[in-house]
């Protein structure tokens, strides 16, 4: 295989070998679970279930995890101001998260680890960095000595006294008291009042630091060395940035291989970064009671992971337009699969052949989803230019499955069920009869009537065809 993926920590594209053949390890990080999901997290979630499909549909078995951030001051705010516990409100978002994921067709991790699930392996993993001297405790916290990783800020491309100077300024007086130097990072935070969750440790009764949950559950879950380790861009800096430096300098192997990084969801003019803190988001449950979830599932998809998506109206209606041609010839095949022949049609499946090719090269540079959905419709426009004259049921049914097999690398199960009850497909046959025999008012009637019900006709020179809309 030759799949080439741009490596943020080399800043350029490398061919892909996993550590064991055939299979991949990959980790992202999820969402911090204190609210439902907005667009711009759909489309890291999105992002990544298209790139682990890729890598699926080219034969790999993806060990796929995925983590649940559930403590953190956000869900302890946000537990309070809904009067229920961290864990009740964690419980609520994750059910949340997984009802809005699964509408625009993201598949499960593999594992969906949680941090209060593994608090025990955390403090463990704190311990042994207390031992090796790269972490040490003050005053019930625990802090990560980052200038003793030598190649601490190469992710970012940030260099230590760069980082010192920006940090001087952002850390809190007491805060900086409690340091050895203002870019040490927390591991372990003591808890400031008796009502906060907590965890009794040796330093003091507290809870995990932001950074070493992933760590933890990457290194549990998938081993000291992972293949691909993906996220948002603003998470390369300090979250990836720290857990190198932790993970590497606990269990002196190399932590990742491959650090992938998606565009965010932009929105406005300015083209804005679309987040919560600058609350300017739409929120995917809310979209997903305006739009078709497939149609969603396109815009967030179809745009190479590492770009921008631009969200507005505009976008959302070229996607649905663009569903609706993908729809139209997946009907227009099973239809004509009615009259199909039997012959074998060599050409076909050689041409079919060019196509399915194509589509790999595409995406092989670097998952390029613009590329790939580009080869797509040059497949469509193939596809709508054979079913003009007579067909074969084996071209047709070669066709069907590969663009419906490349279709699902991008999460869009298009296909519409193609049964109608008796009673519409007795009106569908008595329209057919009524323009045979030129009764073109009882036609008219009966397309009017169907239409009432949601179901638009399109006549053919090889017959009638039906679509639904909403």
């Amino acid at each position: 295989m030759s799949i080439q993926l741009y490596n943020t920590l080399t800043r350029r594209k490398e061919l892909f070998t996993p550590i064991k053949p055939n299979e991949v390890s990959f980790y992202v990080c999820g969402p911090t679970v204190y609210y439902y999901i907005h667009i711009g997290n759909a489309r890291s979630a999105v992002a990544f279930d298209t790139i682990r499909r890729y890598l699926e549909y080219r034969g790999y078995q993806v060990n796929y995890v995925s983590n649940f951030t559930d403590v953190d001051d956000k869900i302890i705010r946000a537990a309070k101001e809904e009067g229920i516990s961290p864990a009740a409100l964690a419980d609520k978002y994750i059910a949340a998260f997984k009802e809005d994921t699964s509408a625009i067709n993201i598949k499960p991790a593999s594992i969906h680890p949680r941090v209060m699930e593994n608090i025990e392996e955390i403090i463990e993993f704190i311990q042994q960095l207390i031992d090796k001297d790269y972490a040490y405790e003050s005053d019930g916290d625990v802090y990560f000595r980052t200038e003793k990783f030598e190649t601490y800020g190469e992710l970012s491309d940030q260099s230590i006294k760069d980082l010192l100077a920006g940090a001087s300024e952002r850390v809190e007086l007491d805060e900086t008291e409690r340091k050895e130097s203002p870019i040490h990072f927390a591991l372990w935070k003591k808890t400031k009042s008796a009502d906060e969750i907590s965890w009794q440790s040796p330093w003091s009764d507290g809870r995990p630091g932001w950074h070493i949950e992933c760590s933890v559950m990457a290194t549990k879950y998938l081993g000291h060395t992972i293949d691909i380790h993906g996220g948002g861009q603003d998470l390369e800096f300090p979250h990836h940035e720290n857990e190198i430096a932790q993970s590497e300098c606990c269990t002196g192997h190399k932590f990742a291989n491959y650090w992938l990084h998606n565009g965010f969801v932009t929105i406005g003019q300015d083209d804005e970064k679309m987040s919560k803190s600058l609350g300017n988001f739409v929120l995917l449950r809310d979209l997903l009671e305006e739009y078709d979830p497939m149609v969603v599932r396109y815009l967030l998809s179809t745009v190479h992971y590492r770009r921008p998506v631009r969200y507005s109206t505009i976008a959302i209606q070229e996607a649905q337009t663009n569903v609706e041609k993908l729809r139209e010839v997946l009907r227009r095949i099973n239809h004509r699969l009615n009259d199909a022949s039997d012959i074998v049609e060599e050409e076909w499946q050689a041409q079919l052949a060019g196509h399915q090719q194509a589509f790999i090269t595409a995406m092989d540079d670097d998952v390029n989803a613009s590329n790939g959905i580009t080869e797509i419709f040059n497949l469509v426009k193939a596809i709508n230019r054979y079913l003009e004259g007579s067909v074969s049921k084996e071209t047709l049914t070669s066709m069907k499955q590969l663009l419906s097999e490349q279709l699902a690398i991008f999460g869009l199960e298009l296909e519409e069920e193609t049964l109608l009850d008796d009673s519409i497909m007795a009106l569908i046959e008595e329209r057919t009869q009524a323009r045979l025999n030129k009764d073109y008012a009882r036609s008219d009637e009966i397309r009017d009537l169907l239409k009432s019900q949601g179901i638009l006709l399109d006549d053919t020179p090889q017959g009638t065809t039906w679509k639904r809309v909403n």
